[in-house]
């Protein structure tokens, strides 16, 4: 990684290189010298900005096995939990660091165990409290505390318990506190914890020359047919995202039914069926994942080429973090937004006023053309199998064309 604003081990260098990484990105050139140099940090960055590098990689730098536990990253969510951890695993190769990921779906005790070898742990706020409650982890020797995604922390509820972890932790130590967006909230949360630091404050990762943003007014019963034509154009791995557990799971069905393999991610599932789906996502052992907001959040997969809004997400923030999934490192990416419901539309009017320009409009009458009848659908069915598409220039085919469905109650 090629820098002028900080130099790394030969050892690092060589691992990243390898994984194609040679030239640090914006977020990176800031806050790798500032941690390195002992500073607080405050980042506002958006995913897909490098902001997980640029805190890894000074604190496997500055560590060696020996040191014992000497850094403590919070995170809000399992998948990202597991996701964080693999990054130290990675680019720690060789000094055979004590890495721990610890979240809640699994044992407890099993957890406890390994943190006594514990040089850095990934943790979500619940199942750390758990075990400083059982008395299985001891804070005292932290040197780094990193707290990635505050904003969704606070939205999660987890502010509180970040506080009683922060309390704790020894007067002396470094706090790194990373958010796509700071609210007041987080902005009185650094000012309680954080002396003196590095503020860096980038722009959105996603610009409109990357992310084509698009929407759609169309009645209920028509979603979900929309939904399939869609999908059944040009792409690559695409993201679903609804509100609702249990719409996730009937979405996904109906997909399938139709040709177009889908499976379901939510919040209901347990940890090693949620892992389990994400890794066959990243393996494109399936196409479209259909998800809740567990998956706005952590969910890092680089082939991401469209994002669908099947229900549109009630605050700003949730639709800012759903299309940051397409259009990432430079590639070109499409949200698209189908909003049926009077609730949808006022949801949705939020959004537009928030983006304003950016996102536009298909008219009712381009909605007609694509959706065919259903026994032209039926027809057309049979003679286009998924995968029988040459592969375009944009996109690569991925699925089968959708079917008509009735719309899931």
């Amino acid at each position: 990684m090629k820098s002028q604003s900080f130099v790394l081990s030969s050892q690092i260098t060589a691992l990243l290189e390898a994984q194609g990484i040679t030239v640090a990105t914006p977020v990176q050139e800031q806050i790798i010298p500032a941690i390195a140099n002992g500073q607080d940090v405050l980042a506002q960055s958006e995913t897909g900005s490098g902001k997980t590098l640029s805190f890894a990689i000074p604190i496997i730098e500055q560590l060696q096995r020996r040191d014992g536990l000497k850094a403590l990253v919070l995170v809000p969510t399992r998948e990202l939990a597991s996701q964080v951890a693999g990054e130290f695993v990675k680019y720690s190769a060789g000094k055979h660091l004590g890495i721990v990921p610890v979240y809640g779906g699994v044992s407890i005790n099993t957890q406890a165990a390994k943190l006594r070898q514990a040089n850095i742990i990934v943790a979500t706020p619940g199942r750390l409290i758990d075990l400083l409650n059982r008395n299985a982890v001891r804070l005292d020797s932290i040197r780094y505390f990193v707290c990635d995604e505050a904003d969704r922390m606070l939205d999660m509820g987890f502010i509180k318990d970040v506080e009683r972890i922060a309390s704790r932790l020894p007067r002396e130590h470094q706090t790194l506190l990373f958010s796509a967006t700071v609210p007041k909230e987080i902005e009185k949360l650094a000012g309680k914890y954080l002396r003196n630091p590095k503020n860096v404050r980038l722009a959105a990762t996603v610009k409109p020359i990357f992310l084509r943003q698009t929407y759609y007014h169309v009645s209920p019963e028509k979603k979900l047919d929309l939904l399939a034509h869609l999908l059944g154009q040009d792409r690559n791995l695409a993201i679903v995202f609804c509100n609702r557990k249990h719409i996730t799971v009937k979405i996904s069905k109906r997909l399938t039914a139709a040709g177009i393999h889908a499976r379901a991610l939510n919040g209901n599932m347990s940890q090693s069926q949620r892992e389990k789906v994400t890794e066959d996502f990243r393996s494109e052992r399936f196409t479209v994942l259909v998800a809740t907001d567990v998956a706005a959040r952590g969910l890092h997969i680089d082939d991401v080429s469209h994002v669908y809004n099947y229900e549109i997400p009630k605050d700003v923030e949730s639709y800012t973090h759903r299309v940051g999934r397409t259009a990432r490192a430079g590639q070109k990416g499409e949200a698209i937004s189908l909003v049926a419901t009077e609730e949808e539309k006022k949801f949705f009017q939020q959004i537009l006023f928030k983006y304003r320009g950016e996102i536009t409009l298909k008219e009712s009458g381009e909605i007609s053309a694509l959706i065919p009848p259903p026994a032209a659908a039926s027809q057309e069915s049979k003679a286009r199998r998924p995968g029988a598409s040459p592969r375009k220039d944009k996109w690569r085919k991925r699925s089968g064309h959708g079917a008509a469905f009735r719309h899931p109650a």
